[in-house]
């Protein structure tokens, strides 16, 4: 029972942490099933996103709770509903193969459609036995502070979706992550020493249909590029931090490239709108999705190593741009990587809740001796009278 249970627990807490972790892309992934089942046009474009974290925290949440055993039976059902839902939809999409993949553990692990349905067949199996046999679960957490990992849990997940929402996923599982080399990772790819091809749809073709990718990530030195996939729905909350970033560009020197997979007329009515005086090229929309979860997002490359990333709610403004990048704050290279990551997690969530659940360990073990002195000091008054 115990198996079936951490089983289900630590596949739901990971599922859900890799997607409040990156909800864009979960939301990316929603869009993607609306397309296959037909429903895309009958959506608010708002609701995918907002699915994508509800989904993401009821994972995390009911991962968790399993985990701890909280509210075992109504987490049991739960967690068997949850699977009923998913299960179809990925053995439909294994038959038609209408989705790339089904994007349950988001960028972090990639599975094929038909070893993401197989998975589920015995997760669901395992909810099956949780929710005929509750009562066997043990609980590491007493009933009467329940509460405060419940509670903590919902708080947490909620802030870390919308923070990566707002700001950038807190860990990049994608292939275009701060410290990557993109001319030598795509020429590796050409020349069939890549393991495997994450780079294949990328390029960036000039208005003239002239292939510049590797001239001009090759070029030497610093520049920035702009990457809005689809003009028609950027947020042009941030055009003055853009057009004053190009003016710096061009006041010190540095390249500046608005990529975007928009039309030419998309192109001139961003221009006529927001005054952009910057050069574009095009590249493929879901490349440039996956590239940086923000449209627009803005990078910082020097040579072809990304250096930085910004999102559109966090563009360096004018008053920082005082001399060259290299000597600025804005030109500190970011700090990254799965380790910072997950130390980060590690340290906001998850030793919060083993400090919880110590101290619930001990106000229990405390409460257990005190009814034990209590029934030994009741034994020997029972046999002195």
């Amino acid at each position: 029972m115990n198996v079936c249970r951490f089983a289900l627990a630590l596949t739901f807490v990971f599922s859900g942490t890799v997607k409040l972790i990156d909800p864009r892309g979960f939301q990316y992934k929603l869009e993607d099933y609306a397309g296959a089942l037909g429903l895309s046009a009958l959506l608010p474009m708002s609701l995918p996103l907002v699915l994508a974290v509800v989904v993401a925290m009821a994972e995390f949440i009911i991962g968790i709770n399993l985990f701890f055993g909280i509210r075992r039976r109504l987490t049991s059902v739960a967690s068997l509903v949850f699977m009923l839902v998913v299960t179809p939809l990925t053995l439909y999409v294994a038959l038609t193969g209408a989705v790339a993949d089904c994007g349950c553990f988001g960028d972090a692990l990639v599975l094929g459609n038909w070893q993401t349905f197989w998975k589920n067949v015995i997760l669901l199996a395992a909810s099956v036995v949780a929710v005929c046999r509750p009562r066997e679960m043990t609980r590491f957490i007493s009933e009467r502070n329940q509460w405060t990992i419940s509670i903590y849990s919902v708080a947490f997940s909620l802030a870390l979706a919308l923070y990566c929402v707002y700001r950038l996923p807190v860990i990049d599982f994608r292939p275009y992550h701060v410290g990557v080399d993109l001319p030598r990772a795509i020429e590796e790819e050409w020349t069939g020493n890549a393991a495997e091809p994450k780079y294949a749809d990328f390029s960036i073709d000039t208005p003239d249909g002239d292939d510049i990718t590797i001239s001009w990530l090759e070029q030497a030195g610093y520049k920035f590029l702009l990457v809005a996939p689809y003009l028609e729905t950027a947020d042009d909350g941030a055009v003055d931090d853009i057009n004053n970033i190009h003016e710096y560009c061009v006041k010190e020197g540095y390249p500046f490239l608005c990529l975007t997979s928009s039309a030419a007329d998309a192109i001139e009515r961003w221009q006529d709108m927001t005054g952009a005086e910057y050069d574009f090229a095009f590249t493929d929309g879901t490349v440039l999705k996956t590239v940086i979860r923000s449209n627009p997002g803005l990078l910082l490359l020097n040579g072809g190593v990304i250096v930085k990333k910004w999102p559109n709610s966090a563009l360096p403004d004018a008053s920082s741009l005082t001399a060259p990048i290299e000597e600025l704050k804005a030109g500190e290279p970011q700090h990254g990587g799965y380790l910072r990551g997950s130390l980060l997690l590690l340290l906001w969530f998850f030793v919060p809740l083993l400090v919880f659940a110590l101290a619930d360990r001990v106000w229990a073990g405390g409460k257990y001796l005190k009814s034990l002195r209590k029934q030994s000091i009741n034994q020997q008054t029972n046999v002195g009278t």
